[in-house]
């Protein structure tokens, strides 16, 4: 049999029956239009969640105090962890690699201003946290660099608690109580937007001496570290983890790099995407089963063709490929059709709702179209080898 003769009697075999091809090939339709729509909204996810925390750079450091990870040994032997402190944060800024440094507080207390009183985030931190964290000062200024302990008692609002509490009138200048202590408005910040959930424009900030006293801490909760953009993060963690193992006299501390917290979170959400496709896959099995039910009907309804087409001289490998390749054209077109559904649907869903990223990734398709044609052939692999087998005598004899 001839290559064209070959094409044109697949093709006549899936037009043959055009409402039981339909059918089948919608079958797969579903299953493609699931895994691509599912993969797309996990994808979109991925690259959401990773420009959020990128949103602060790619080349910082934070310090925690405590041990995050177990060495074998009794806590009680552990149990004396030198808090972070203000000091530690002006002995790292003295690092070659290091452009600078914040430390970090941060709790939750009321802001009054004349009348209007409400509950906020307070970060207490210090004058270089605008340059760390890239934020960007909408009016005034942002903390002065004063002398860690000497701080002077200013405060920075962000765009909704200076809309909350002022409105439309001036507040540069003006004083506000702060769990009780009395600051002065020295600038306010330009939106920031959400990260993961958290506010970031629903925060007031302060200097780090003053939050450790208003929020009666020892210890520095986090200090951030900003290093060069042609350093190593690895090389830069380990002289930082040098320098505080020194101060502190143990390593009671916990170093996580930027670079380490992504490739985490990437591979966290990569599996995820991978997960919630998966689950899309069982729409395609279903389909599979349609198309392996369709063939075993097709190769009992057309046994006398096959033992026309055997007596012709037709061999059995060809009889084999003429109902694959029926199984695959039939996955293939249900493959087509869920791709457009998937890509619809995705992108249906990210305009009904626009939190809701979505991104389709053109090697999702590619390998869902492969998957569905893969689905075909597997599902016509029996029925196509039980009509390879047929005796052209008894076929004949059967119709």
């Amino acid at each position: 049999m001839q290559v064209n003769d070959f094409l044109r009697y697949t093709i006549y075999g899936v037009r043959a029956q055009r409402l039981r091809s339909f059918l089948t090939a919608l079958g797969i339709g579903v299953g493609i239009g699931a895994v691509v729509l599912l993969t797309s909204l996990g994808e979109g996810l991925h690259h959401f969640v990773l420009a959020e925390f990128s949103q602060f750079g790619t080349n910082l450091i934070a310090i925690n105090p405590g041990k995050v990870t177990t060495h074998g040994i009794s806590g009680a032997l552990v149990s004396n962890v030198r808090p972070l402190t203000i000091e530690d944060t002006e002995s790292l800024k003295k690092l070659p690699q290091i452009l600078d440094a914040v430390s970090v507080v941060q709790g939750n207390a009321a802001i009054e201003a004349g009348s209007h009183q409400r509950r906020t985030t307070i970060y207490g931190v210090d004058a270089s946290a605008s340059k760390v964290w890239k934020f960007a000062v909408a009016a005034g200024r942002f903390l002065p660099d004063d002398p860690p302990r000497a701080a002077r008692s200013f405060a920075v609002l962000g765009s909704k608690v200076r809309q909350e509490l002022f409105g439309s009138t001036q507040a540069l200048g003006m004083r506000v109580r702060i769990g009780g202590e009395l600051f002065r408005v020295i600038g306010t910040m330009e939106s920031k937007g959400q990260l993961l959930g958290f506010d970031l424009d629903d925060a007031v900030y302060i200097p780090a001496s003053k939050a450790l006293a208003l929020f009666n801490r020892e210890s520095l909760m986090e200090i951030d570290l900003l290093h060069s953009t042609n350093s190593s993060s690895t090389v830069v963690a380990e002289q930082v983890r040098k320098v505080l193992a020194g101060r502190h006299g143990s390593e009671d501390f916990t170093i996580t790099t930027q670079e380490k917290m992504l490739d985490v979170l990437g591979g966290v959400l990569g599996t995820l995407t991978i997960a919630v496709g998966a689950l899309g896959g069982i729409s395609l099995l279903v389909g599979g089963v349609g198309i392996l039910t369709i063939m075993s009907i097709a190769v009992n309804e057309r046994t006398g063709e096959i033992g026309l087409l055997r007596a012709l001289g037709v061999g059995r490998n060809q009889i084999l490929a003429l109902f694959l390749g029926e199984a695959v054209v039939l996955a293939a077109i249900g493959g087509l059709a869920g791709l457009g559904l998937g890509i619809g649907g995705s992108w249906f869903v990210s305009l009904l709702v626009p939190a809701l990223p979505s991104h389709t990734s053109w090697g999702y398709v590619v390998s869902a179209e492969l998957l569905a044609a893969l689905v075909g052939l597997l599902a016509g692999v029996l029925p196509a080898r039980r009509a390879a087998r047929m005796h052209p005598v008894e076929a004949l004899r059967a119709e």
